[in-house]
């Protein structure tokens, strides 16, 4: 019996994941796209609302310092951790566009 026979045999399980189950879903073969925010994401759209709304000062530099260290920290986050490759290529978009709007690259 040749080896191709015995891959066929192969529940579909063993077989190896596609290009779109390996970008979209997650350990447990769920397709995640978003998640429900964490405590990072409430952070830094808090502290960013926040730093929009009060003028220039100690609070505002406060809460810009707040928001880019929350929105660094899930960023780095999701760019490692990330449950699938989806969400680990917008953690190093996020973490991109954040670093060259602050160095004012954008």
């Amino acid at each position: 019996m040749s080896s191709s026979t015995n891959r066929d045999l192969q529940p579909p399980e063993a077989q190896a994941p596609t290009l779109f189950d390996r970008i979209f879903r997650d350990e447990e073969g769920n397709i995640v796209i978003g998640q429900p925010p964490n405590l990072l994401i409430l952070v830094a759209v808090a502290a960013t609302v926040l730093q929009t709304v009060l003028s220039a000062g100690t609070f505002q530099t406060a809460a810009d310092l707040v928001a880019f260290g929350a929105w660094f920290a899930w960023a780095w986050q999701e760019l490692f951790e990330g449950v699938n490759y989806f969400r680990r290529a917008l953690g190093l978009v996020a973490l991109v566009g954040l670093l060259a709007l602050r160095l004012g690259l954008a």
